[in-house]
């Protein structure tokens, strides 16, 4: 998830939780407040009606044919001592000329005359229609909180933005910038010292990465080819001495061997050598190029140069797949593929290769078990059985040039064949 989605979320769930807060406590304020003067005034009449009964004076009406009347009766002095000396609550009133119940506020209250004699005074006074209440701060809440809601969420969004404007900035510098190429230099300036801090570190460390990066070609570059030469020399002194009649069946084999080494540490250094500058991102020049046609052109150097093991090849061709890439690179990817189903082949099997314009895969026959796919395409990986003059390498070169140029490389053992397919 985006910075910017994930503090908004974040945000958002907090103001929800603030505003229902707030509301809650606004509404048992209104209430409180309304009940606070709905009880004075309740007060205030029932001390009224006490103070005349006491005196003995005329009460007036109990019912004015409203919900704002009054109860008086005698009660015994169990009841009484049971009681609280006053209550208040809320009830629906049923008003008889009316018909039709309406809301009440209730004082009930205990008093005692000169006489020792205990009263009950129950006072009905009318108060607001609660739920109609409710509802009407509900929807005015609401329509509060909604317009509260969206309006410190558009400023938050206005403000995250301009303030993190430096950041995503230079995220989108470091995202464009490739080591290996001139890259522009990072424009964004900034008043904001942590911002201003990051990139200086930033152009800081990139800087010592290009470095680096400089320093690490130019000395794979130089080892490779002060390794290649002895190597040539090694084998070019070997092959003169295998022409020399006077050499014994033994000395000749044991030349021989060390031939094969030479030539294995030969080709181990140029694939090795390959590899880095992959990873490197050396191979910068790119065109548009068709698999199919790179195919075509190796694929029968390779049927010739393995024919003696009878080796079946079938080619697929339901579409061309094209890609922008480095022509080198498409050779090396095209090339070990099919190497690989060759020399990991057994004799008299099989090769089926097929193209589509997403993907295009490989599948031969050769050992009867599946490699490990976590590590297929690890350096140096062969498997149980290792081939002879095998480098382990060739997969995992492939894998690199996939990597390079954002392909899926896939493999799985299905129906006895090893499958290797690349799509986008």
């Amino acid at each position: 998830m985006k910075l910017f989605y994930r503090v908004l979320m974040h945000l958002l769930v907090g103001i929800v939780v603030i505003l229902i807060g707030w509301a809650v406590v606004f509404y048992m304020g209104i209430m409180e407040e309304i009940n606070d003067e709905v009880d004075d005034s309740l007060e205030d009449y029932t001390e009224m009606i006490i103070t005349r009964s006491l005196a003995g004076k005329e009460l007036p009406a109990h019912d004015s044919g409203s919900n704002n009347q009054y109860y008086l009766r005698e009660v015994e002095s169990s009841y009484a001592l049971s009681r609280n000396a006053i209550s208040y609550r809320d009830s629906m009133v049923y008003i008889s000329e009316k018909k039709e119940t309406e809301p009440a506020r209730i004082l009930t209250t205990i008093f005692k005359d000169k006489e020792g004699k205990f009263y009950e005074v129950a006072v009905y006074t009318p108060t607001i229609e609660k739920k109609d209440l409710k509802e009407a701060i509900f929807q005015l809440l609401v329509g509060l909180f909604i317009s509260l809601l969206v309006a410190i969420l558009l400023i938050n969004v206005w403000v995250f933005r301009r303030s993190m404007k430096p950041f995503y900035r230079l995220l989108d510098w470091l995202d464009k910038s490739r080591l290996g190429k001139q890259n522009p230099p990072l424009d964004n300036p900034t008043h904001t010292t942590e911002f201003r801090r990051l990139n200086e570190a930033v152009v800081r460390y990139a800087t010592h990465s290009e470095e680096v990066f400089e320093q690490q070609k130019q000395f794979i570059g130089n080892a490779s080819h002060e390794l290649q030469t002895p190597l040539a020399i090694c084998q070019n002194r070997l092959e003169m001495l295998m022409e020399d009649e006077n050499l014994s069946e033994s000395q000749m084999e044991e030349i021989l061997k060390t031939y094969q080494t030479l030539e294995y540490v030969s080709k181990l250094n140029k694939s090795l050598l390959l590899l880095s500058k992959i990873d490197n991102s050396q191979f910068v020049e790119t065109s548009e190029i068709c698999i199919n046609e790179v195919l075509h052109r190796y694929l029968e150097d390779y049927q010739e140069v393995y024919d003696y093991r009878s080796i079946q090849l079938t080619l697929e061709e339901k579409g061309e797949f094209r890609i922008g890439m480095n022509g080198t690179l498409a050779v090396v990817l095209v090339t070990n593929l099919l190497k690989n189903a060759f020399v990991h082949n057994v004799d008299k099997g099989i090769i089926r290769i097929e193209i589509t314009p997403e993907s295009f895969c490989f599948q031969n026959t050769g050992g009867d078990e599946a490699l490990d796919e976590k590590r297929i395409f690890e350096r140096f990986y062969q498997g149980a059985k290792k081939k002879e003059g095998s480098t382990g390498l060739g997969l995992a070169i492939v894998h690199a040039v996939c990597r390079q140029y954002h392909l899926n490389i896939s493999y799985r053992f299905l129906d006895n064949r090893h499958c290797f397919e690349i799509y986008r």
